[in-house]
């Protein structure tokens, strides 16, 4: 289930605490949210990736509105990791601040210009169910 606003995406981390995830990545997803919408970021889209993907517990998208702005948003969200004691952050796309991703293990954070978040429209691709079948690698069916 996809969510896009803030207050839905922090909702979505009370239930998604009590699946699979730890605890902590639940809390991380609450404060990354609160931080993306401090700094203005718009359009922000919380994914859950338990039974998608093994990189991490949830992803997170966002827009800002030009370069520059997404530029700050990745320099702040980074600045709030460091401070709340994230040691293991890796940011991508600092340089040309079209997309940046910001990579703390747990939470995958993408953060966009609009018409690059557009293109590669992330939100579609991760929302589709992944069928049991393909899971188990089950040739039976081709």
């Amino acid at each position: 289930m996809i969510r896009t606003t803030t207050e839905a995406a922090r909702k979505s981390t009370s239930s998604a605490s009590s699946a699979a995830p730890a605890p902590d990545s639940a809390a991380l997803l609450d404060d990354v949210v609160r931080w993306l919408d401090d700094a203005k970021a718009e359009e922000i889209v919380s994914l859950p990736l338990k039974g998608k993907s093994a990189l991490g517990d949830f992803m997170v998208v966002a827009s800002g509105r030009n370069d520059r702005h997404v530029g700050a948003i990745a320099e702040q969200l980074r600045e709030k990791l460091k401070a709340r004691g994230e040691a293991r952050v890796r940011v991508e796309g600092l340089g040309a601040c079209d997309w940046v991703l910001i990579d703390t293990g747990d939470v995958i954070v993408h953060v966009f210009r609009p018409e690059v978040r557009e293109f590669y429209n992330l939100e579609k691709m991760w929302q589709a169910e992944i069928p049991p079948d393909a899971s188990r690698g089950d040739s039976s069916q081709h």
